[in-house]
């Protein structure tokens, strides 16, 4: 559709610029936001890139691509220099960070203010010695980045002749030119487009001297040759397909030539192709006749403009939709992080999304807690999952269990580590979760001789397994089979979080550093970058303050079998239906909470208190040690348990045998029930405190020395 000037059919009148925006700008525009730009929206310079039509019914486009926006907020947009086919256009784009805002814009001194950049450019010069500023336009848009959705709308600033130009004669190239002159412009033109330093430079000046001999010329030349030419014309390259209108770039060509040259007669060639090469007979020749406006040569006096672009045929901005056409696991993946980027706006800068996307979390026991925790893991944008358990999926499970449903319970049930798999990538596509279903050697637990290479082999996939990840969480029914993952992270120094339940009461705690420095192969750990930076770490120096404890380390006895000779509500795990959800989302808390804690896994226990509240250091809050819970009393305390010498899972001695001896090791723990209370000190610990006689004289005073303090 022209643009009409006002009523008389001898007005120039301009066909106006059209706009383009690849998928790839809204991606790379949604990263910017989220990920660097947060609730700051000033405007940032972009790119738009356009070529002369090349098609006899198709204008061409101004046209956004990723690269139109800078990847680094420091770093301009990328341009392309020397491509024939994208001309770079400079712009600027206005994000707005609500609706409201994109509508209340003051669009027309939006538009001014990028009108007065170009007519400042004009007269300094700056638009003689670049020409693509002509074209400069400008952009506002929001990005609703829930729904995938997108407003925006472009303006293309050009400054209005007043009076406006009148057309003297329009017609093809190739009829204005002789045969001659059209082989040389043709020739002429070619070569520009084709040369790297020009073929991106859209607008430019022909001469033709008498013996029918073109040259191209940069508007700089303009001065020089105005006088050694038989005829001149302005050139651009026009985005325009239609038969009798030029292109919106003329209209500030032609105020460029006003204001900069006084000429009251302007002769133009509208430039466009045919496959790549110059078509004269799609090309248009045109003579206009500028009277120069009053004021013009007042560099002060801004001139009117005009330019935002019609939404079918409207002053409406345009709207689009990437949710339908992007990939679901991809659109999955960009809802799923958009609240933790959304953290880092203003509660959170300091999340680190990287480390939690890396980490690689075991989760032993698939049951009432593992399925909380393996979707709040999910939640923080932990996206490496491997679920361990040996059970089958039973009918009584699915509603304390939220990942199962009651298709996994048929034909004997599901392995319920295989089916909270296949559950958690069907909410999450983008999970890389993995089953193991194996079960764990257990104190307490003995084997007949045939059985020990099954049991072993269960231990070295154990170790392995402890050994490949990054945080071990303990999420068993049993007490027993806790010792052994407990003893595995003491020894290889990995964090464990451990969470047990009562009928109304739990325990969320996180394991100390082992009490031996580590010894691993740094080569082994390259692969995670956690580990990594655990070993960086120095255990000595952390060793000045007392260790924290494990599960077992406030035990007295070593842990035995559980299970046997139970009543059925001993077998299964009997609690209030919410506690299971509230231990679960503290474990992972904790585990954040460490991962972004300066010392990690040796940080120092905090406790909460009235006197600490809102003072700590960590953005997150304070790092405990043990929390203890009862929902009967709807309590929560924070406590700290230190590491103790006879601990029958991480002390010294038992770590010191475990390496000495291995396998051999476990096999005896596994077997003699009273092997590590033997090996500990807490069978002469026992021994001890039961020879005590204590007389109690209610008579007499004792004095603080005559205590004994155990």
């Amino acid at each position: 559709m022209a643009i009409q000037d006002s009523g008389s059919s001898s007005l120039l009148q301009f066909a106006p610029f059209q706009s383009s925006v690849d998928e790839g700008f809204w991606h790379r525009l949604s990263s910017l936001k989220l990920n660097k730009l947060g609730i700051d929206d000033s405007p940032i310079p972009i790119t738009g890139f356009y070529a002369p039509c090349s098609h006899s019914q198709v204008s061409n486009h101004l046209t956004l691509l990723a690269e139109s926006l800078p990847s680094e907020l420091s770093e301009q947009s990328a341009t392309s220099q020397g491509n024939r086919n994208r001309c770079s256009v400079p712009g600027i784009i206005y994000n707005t960070n609500t609706v409201e805002s994109f509508h209340a814009l003051d669009k027309m001194s939006l538009l001014k203010a990028e009108a007065k950049k170009i007519w400042d450019d004009i007269h300094s010069g700056k638009a003689v010695e670049d020409s693509s500023v002509l074209s400069r336009f400008l952009l506002i848009s929001f990005a609703d980045l829930k729904k995938w959705s997108f407003h925006y709308w472009f303006a293309f600033p050009a400054l209005v002749l007043d009076p406006p130009a009148t057309l003297v004669d329009l017609r093809p190239a190739s009829h204005w030119f002789s045969l001659e002159e059209a082989e040389s412009i043709s020739a002429a033109c070619n070569a520009w487009r084709n040369a790297s330093s020009t073929a991106d430079v859209p607008f430019f000046f022909i001469s033709v001297d008498s013996n029918s001999h073109a040259a191209i010329k940069h508007l700089k030349d303009w001065e020089t040759c105005q006088h050694n030419s038989h005829k001149l014309l302005f050139g651009f390259y026009d985005p325009c397909h239609l038969p009798n209108n030029p292109g919106w770039p003329l209209r500030n060509l032609l105020a460029l030539v006003c204001a900069r040259w006084d000429l009251t007669s302007v002769r133009f060639l509208c430039y466009r192709e045919n496959r790549g090469f110059a078509d004269l007979g799609a090309s248009l020749v045109g003579e206009a006749l500028i009277a120069v406006p009053q004021g013009w040569r007042d560099h002060h006096s801004l001139p009117n403009a005009v330019g935002w672009e019609l939404n079918r045929g409207k002053k409406v901005p345009r709207g689009i939709s990437l949710a339908k056409s992007m990939d679901p696991t991809r659109l999955a993946v960009s809802a799923a992080d958009l609240n933790l980027k959304l953290m880092r706006w203003r509660a959170l800068p300091s999340l680190d999304l990287n480390i939690l996307s890396t980490l690689k979390c075991l989760l032993l026991g698939a049951g009432t807690l593992g399925c909380q925790v393996a979707r709040m893991l999910m939640a923080w944008g932990v996206r490496r999952i491997t679920l361990l358990d040996n059970g089958r999926v039973a009918m009584s499970n699915p509603l304390r269990q939220s990942l199962y449903t009651l298709d996994d319970c048929l034909n004997g049930g599901d392995f319920k580590a295989t089916a909270a798999v296949k559950s958690l990538k069907r909410i999450f596509p983008a999970v890389e979760a993995e089953s193991v279903v194996m079960a764990i050697p257990m104190p307490g637990h003995p084997v007949p001789s045939q059985e020990e290479p099954g049991v072993l082999d269960d231990f070295r996939r154990l170790h392995d397994l402890i050994d490949s990840h990054d945080a071990i969480f303990l999420l068993t029914d049993t007490r027993e089979s806790r010792w052994l993952p407990s003893l595995l992270c003491a020894n290889s120094n990995k964090i464990a979080i451990t969470a047990a339940l009562g009928f109304d009461s739990f325990l969320v705690m996180r394991h100390g550093a082992g009490p031996l420095s580590s010894n691993h192969n740094s080569k082994d750990e390259a692969g995670s970058s956690l580990s990594a930076d655990l070993d960086k770490l120095d255990l000595v120096d952390r060793d000045k303050s007392q260790r924290l404890g494990c599960y077992f380390c406030n035990d007295v006895v070593a842990p035995v079998d559980s299970t046997s000779n139970r009543t059925l509500d001993q077998q299964c795990t009997v609690t209030r239906p919410g506690l299971a959800p509230i231990a679960s989302a503290l474990a992972v808390e904790l585990l954040v909470g460490i991962l972004h804690h300066p010392q990690g896994i040796f940080a120092e226990a905090e406790v909460a208190s009235s006197n600490n509240w809102g003072s700590t250091e960590q953005p997150l809050g304070i790092l405990p040690h043990q929390i203890r819970g009862s929902i009967s009393q709807f309590s929560q305390m924070t406590l700290v348990g230190h590491s103790s010498n006879s601990c029958t899972a991480c002390c010294g001695t038992v770590v010191s045998e475990y390496r000495k001896r291995g396998m051999e090791f476990i096999l005896q723990a596994i077997n003699h029930p009273t092997y590590l209370e033997d090996l500990t000190g807490l069978t002469e610990l026992m021994k001890s405190a039961s020879s005590f006689n204590l007389d109690w004289d209610n008579e007499t005073d004792v004095d603080d020395e005559e205590f004994l303090e155990i």
